[in-house]
């Protein structure tokens, strides 16, 4: 099997592998249901496994798994603590690559409350500490242009593109 030629200008989307694609990666790691609510939660302050549990509602054993696969990844990290009386348990905190997950929790909640809100309201109401604004995330330019739309964006392929085999 011939090794897949580099990215050189002509080559289609569809002709693209994904297999690099960190779309496809990202969700490898975080795209499943009970992961993201575990982030949710995460975000929140939830540290504990019963609390997790208690508060989401599943197994201990689906929630057993992913926070040790969110740990594994690197996004969560265990600290021990002990209740008087208990044995030392671990607590599950977020790390910096966890907390780069916050913006993209955030735009989950805000197609949330856009498209799938119940009639009850939102359930969290995210505002900037400073001046009281709602929270919003918004795709920007990098060189401090304002933000963006899809039709002012131009997506190439980049270095790690391969053909499809």
């Amino acid at each position: 099997m011939a090794k897949p030629e580099l990215y050189d200008g002509r080559m289609e989307w569809l002709e693209a592998s994904t297999e690099n694609c960190p779309v496809q990666r990202t969700l490898d790691v975080i795209g499943e249901k009970w992961t993201l609510l575990i982030l949710r939660d995460a975000v929140n302050g939830v540290r504990r496994f019963d609390d997790f549990r208690r508060h989401i509602g599943l197994s201990e054993a689906v929630l057993s798994d992913r926070l040790r696969k969110l740990t594994a990844a690197g996004i969560l990290r265990t600290v021990p603590y002990q209740e008087p009386g208990s044995r030392s348990r671990n607590e599950y905190r977020l790390t910096r690559k966890g907390w780069d997950l916050w913006p993209v929790l955030m735009a989950l909640t805000q197609w949330g409350e856009a498209y799938a809100l119940g009639p009850e309201g939102p359930l969290l109401d995210v505002r900037h500490t400073d001046c009281d604004a709602p929270v919003r995330v918004v795709v920007e330019c990098s060189a401090d242009h304002a933000t963006l739309t899809p039709r002012e964006v131009t997506a190439r392929l980049g270095t790690g593109a391969r053909l499809r085999a």
